[in-house]
């Protein structure tokens, strides 16, 4: 996956907190215990859905503090000018993706008539405060549909790679803000008020929205090149996304850590579940493709 050279690159859709000192109510604690290296994996490319569920949204309030606000720092604005950093560093890598599955959404809304709502993503080093309670880095990528924002501690994706063994390629960092980005498109669809509170299983409403986001990720690549800041995806690179959707399966999560499978438990779907569903996006490349709330999935 690479950018084009003299795309320029919109740092405003950044909020760089990194290296700032944050404080909150303890660590993150879900299910009566810290996530640690099993919950980093676990809560992959996690969905807030509401405070009753087992997400972020078990976490105290912020009393209305509001996140992802204000100018971008000036390390990332300068450092950050063209799709040519962005082939050269992770953090510009990130913001070039950012501008281009928003400006990738914001033209399939145009074509029906609605207005997409641009939000930041959010660097942050270690923890970070959200509309959505405090977290902490293991707790991976996140959307916080109470603040609508998306989350990342750059530092996960080398400890996906070095915990996982997933090969961590520029296009797996594209399809985890990619899926991000799709909870997003979600909330404003009325999707996640739909399912708050939706319990675990192999066919819970939680899974199908998971499921939904991993196909709205495959449709944005299918479309990526389009959007004029991507100047190409290969093969390849789909493939490597299509082994970390499968490598973040639900059951093959609870193997590799528990020596068993209990679909009743499932938040996020199988690995072949998550394969199909963003290989369906993007043979498709239409989000009508991307109806994972009727039928079986």
């Amino acid at each position: 996956m690479r950018f084009r050279r003299n795309a320029p690159l919109d740092t405003g859709q950044v909020t760089d907190l990194r290296g700032r000192r944050m404080s909150g109510p303890g660590g993150l604690a879900v299910g009566g215990g810290g996530l640690g290296v099993v919950g980093l994996i676990i809560w992959l490319l996690i969905s807030v859905l509401s405070s009753g569920s087992g997400g972020l949204g078990q976490l105290a309030p912020l009393d209305q503090q509001q996140v992802g606000q204000g100018d971008t720092p000036a390390d990332i604005s300068e450092e950050c000018r063209t799709g040519e950093d962005a082939n050269q560093r992770d953090d510009c890598r990130i913001v070039a993706v950012v501008n281009s599955v928003q400006k990738f959404w914001d033209g399939v809304f145009q074509r029906s008539s609605r207005q997409y709502q641009y939000v930041d993503t959010v660097f942050f080093s270690d923890q970070v405060q959200t509309g959505c309670g405090f977290a902490d880095a293991q707790v991976g990528p996140f959307y916080c549909p109470e603040d609508t924002q998306v989350y990342i501690d750059l530092g996960f994706f080398d400890e996906l790679e070095s915990r996982s063994g997933v090969n961590v390629s520029p296009f797996v960092q594209a399809y985890v803000i990619a899926h991000e980005y799709g909870h997003h498109v979600q909330g404003q669809l009325g999707v996640l008020d739909k399912i708050r509170g939706a319990q675990p299983g192999p066919e819970s409403l939680g899974v199908r929205s998971e499921l939904q986001a991993d196909c709205y990720a495959g449709v944005w690549a299918a479309h990526a090149v389009e959007t004029r800041l991507v100047e190409q995806l290969t093969q390849a690179d789909i493939n490597d996304g299509l082994d970390a959707a499968a490598a973040i399966g639900d059951d093959r999560i609870q193997e590799t850590t528990q020596g068993q499978v209990n679909p009743e438990t499932w938040t996020h779907g199988s690995s072949k579940q998550r394969r199909l569903w963003f290989s369906r996006g993007y043979e498709n490349g239409k989000p009508a493709a991307c109806d994972t709330f009727s039928g079986s999935v």
